[in-house]
């Protein structure tokens, strides 16, 4: 069994900078994929950033490309996401998500078999 737990969470001012951290236990975590996602609400849950834990191959979605930085430590099982430039459309609860069989990030929030409990980020104007 697979358990993620985040935090990090928080409110901040725009242009400010949040990290959140999620960790990972139950299984090997230098293998398959690990991602980001966040759900608005009223809106669909939608793909941030995901990385290969095996090779560190890390893949971004266009709105927070260059803002924001994914990266893990495989001797701590912990996968981190570093939010700068922060914008109040980034206001959502962010989830952390495991694929332990793939090699390539996926933006489907379908491929992922673990999911986190989320953590809130509120970015205010």
């Amino acid at each position: 069994q697979v358990q993620l737990v985040e935090s990090g969470g928080g409110l901040v001012q725009a242009g400010g900078s949040l990290r959140l951290s999620c960790v990972a236990s139950g299984r090997t975590f230098s293998r398959g994929i690990m991602g980001w996602f966040r759900q608005a609400p009223g809106k669909e849950r939608e793909f941030v950033a995901g990385i290969n834990s095996s090779d560190g191959h890390t893949r971004y979605a266009d709105s927070v490309e260059g803002r924001f930085t994914i990266s893990r430590d495989n001797a701590k099982s912990t996968v981190y996401l570093q939010m700068n430039s922060l914008k109040p459309e980034d206001t959502a609860v962010y989830y952390c998500a495991r694929d332990l069989n793939k090699l390539i990030v996926s933006t489907y929030a379908g491929a992922y078999d673990y999911w986190g409990q989320g953590t809130q980020v509120t970015v205010s104007s």
